[in-house]
């Protein structure tokens, strides 16, 4: 392992960089030394990427360094062609992006892929060394039977694998300087410790320094010796991580801190609604799970096939007016229960009650009246609106579905819609392409909200979110389920924020639920050993994160 020395690895010195006439670095200088992981912490749009993508030359578009000096060991790398930048690329400097599946070819093999970067590397020729060294990479990003998984595709790995093979291609090499561009932020919080701790693990042997991108303060704390807080293409703030999160002194290093749930967080207080129903209590619930069952057909070759049970005897309920997070790892059958309580799917045996009635025994007619009284959230924005339709038309789309009022009275209802989510009307005409993704999923919420709902099924509704955005959007979902009355189904993988949006949660495993109980119950004393896994994975949970 390479030792700390007083000389920078990577000196980066008042670097601008512009897109077009559009400057969106201003004065950009970091130190990261031999062997220190550093951390880039911020929103979307705070420049963290761009200024990563600076330092290996891979700007989007028109993106150009426009001044300023980023030194890799002493040598000067905006004076480089783009020849000598793909020498540094790989050898000198690793990278590790976001998205698995948008970043390895789905029409190419795994072992084809990390071949090529070994051979463009240079790392090794001939074609028992390649296979070797190919094999010798994924061994040690953590992947079993690497000679078997090269000949696999990128859909046949799960999200993990895919990062660990990214993680492995970009390692490959020895670099010095490893840049991880939220490496971890689709996966969920136990893969994504298994992940780190491995990354942190190879960097450590080989004596790498890293760069980790990344929104989260939480992960950032527990993974980097020094963060660096950006907004709006400036540094704010930068220091050792602990002084950070402790004693922040710039008012939007407060305000991410501030934001940021954890375990130490509290469930979102509102006040209450003037004139609750005294009656709800005795009535029956919202939400009436009961030994739930859903069971799919797998091929096995030729006429074979086995039954897989995503889900297994789940049941729960959900008093009206209140929250229930099922949570659990990808894979854990929580989806699927939301697929079948919205009637998406039907289940192979078990039963479903909305407002005391059997989702199962329901008319065509009468599952069409269903869909007024329980709507959905979804976790990609922008994958379900529809980018032909304006904002306007979006939000109206139940409203024209389902017959409801005339012309006038609809738009008075997106306009009142549009309020109830603190959207400025001039976005009516807007398309969801020129809306950041939390105006996005705040016309999700919205359109969710125009039949008025009794009942919201809200599916990692803010998992892809930014802290602040997040934040908001949990903040807005308080409000209006104290104001409107609703009644929310959470389903997410994120526990550190069950604890500020939810009143109870289900924890599933492979189907199951392994234990249920009020938010304050589950996280004070988790009697199961997954549970409390699951709570141990959570980025952070050791630092007393938010309410700063």
């Amino acid at each position: 392992m390479s030792e700390r020395t007083d000389v920078p690895l990577l000196s980066i010195r008042d670097l601008t960089v512009a897109f077009g006439a559009n400057e969106v670095l201003h004065g950009v200088s970091l130190d990261i030394f031999p062997g220190e992981t550093v951390a880039i912490v911020g929103e979307s749009g705070s420049g963290k990427s761009t200024t990563a993508s600076a330092v290996v030359n891979l700007l989007p578009g028109n993106g150009l360094v426009t001044g300023g000096s980023i030194k890799l060991d002493g040598r000067e790398l905006t004076d480089l062609n783009a020849t000598q930048m793909e020498r540094i690329r790989g050898r000198e400097i690793g990278y590790v992006p976001q998205d698995p599946m948008s970043n390895l070819n789905p029409v190419w093999s795994i072992g084809f892929q990390v071949k090529e970067a070994i051979r463009a590397n240079g790392i090794a020729s001939g074609r028992k060394d390649v296979d070797a060294r190919a094999i010798e990479v994924l061994q040690q990003a953590g992947l079993p039977d690497a000679a078997k998984r090269l000949h696999q595709f990128p859909h046949q790995f799960s999200g993990g694998m895919r990062q660990r093979a990214l993680i492995g291609i970009g390692l490959a090499a020895d670099p010095k300087l490893l840049i991880a561009d939220e490496p971890t932020s689709a996966l969920d919080v136990t893969v994504q410790r298994v992940i780190l701790d491995h990354m942190a693990t190879l960097t450590r042997d080989k004596g790498t320094s890293v760069l980790l991108i990344t929104h989260d303060l939480g992960l950032a704390a527990e993974r980097a010796e020094k963060i660096i807080v950006m907004n709006r293409g400036e540094i704010v703030e930068m220091g050792p991580s602990r002084e950070i999160l402790e004693n922040p002194l710039h008012p939007y290093t407060q305000r991410l801190v501030a934001a940021a749930p954890s375990l130490a967080s509290k469930r979102i207080q509102t006040r209450p609604r003037e004139q609750a129903d005294a009656s709800a209590e005795t009535t029956a619930p919202a939400i009436e799970v009961r030994d739930l069952v859903k069971e799919y057909k797998i091929r096995l070759g030729g006429f074979r096939s086995e039954a897989f049970r995503a889900v297994d005897g789940v049941s729960f309920q959900i008093p009206r007016g209140k929250t229930l997070a099922l949570v659990g790892e990808s894979g854990s059958g929580k989806s699927t229960v939301a697929k079948m309580v919205l009637k998406l799917e039907d289940p192979t045996s078990g039963d479903v009650f909305v407002d005391g009635q059997d989702v199962a025994k329901l008319s065509g007619r009468e599952a069409f009246r269903l869909r007024r009284q329980m709507q959905p959230v979804f976790q990609d924005p922008y994958g379900s609106l529809d980018p032909l339709r304006n904002i306007g038309n979006t939000i109206s789309e139940p409203l024209n579905i389902h017959k409801v009022g005339d012309r006038a009275s609809r738009r008075a209802r997106v306009a009142e819609l549009l309020d109830q989510v603190s959207l400025p009307q001039e976005l009516e005409s807007r398309y969801p392409n020129e809306l950041s993704g939390g105006q996005r999923q705040r016309v999700a919420i919205a359109r969710a909200l125009a039949l008025k709902p009794d009942v919201v099924v809200l599916d990692e509704a803010v998992s892809a979110l930014d802290v602040l955005v997040q934040d908001q959007i949990l903040q807005l979902l308080a409000e209006l389920q104290s104001e409107l009355g609703l009644t929310y189904l959470f389903i997410t993988h994120d526990l550190a924020v069950v604890r500020v949006a939810a009143d109870m949660v289900a924890v599933m495993e492979r189907g199951k639920i392994v234990e249920q109980g009020t938010v304050d119950e589950i996280f004070a004393n988790p009697a199961e050993e997954y549970t409390q896994r699951l709570l141990a994975a959570i980025p952070g949970a050791s630092i007393p994160l938010g309410g700063v």
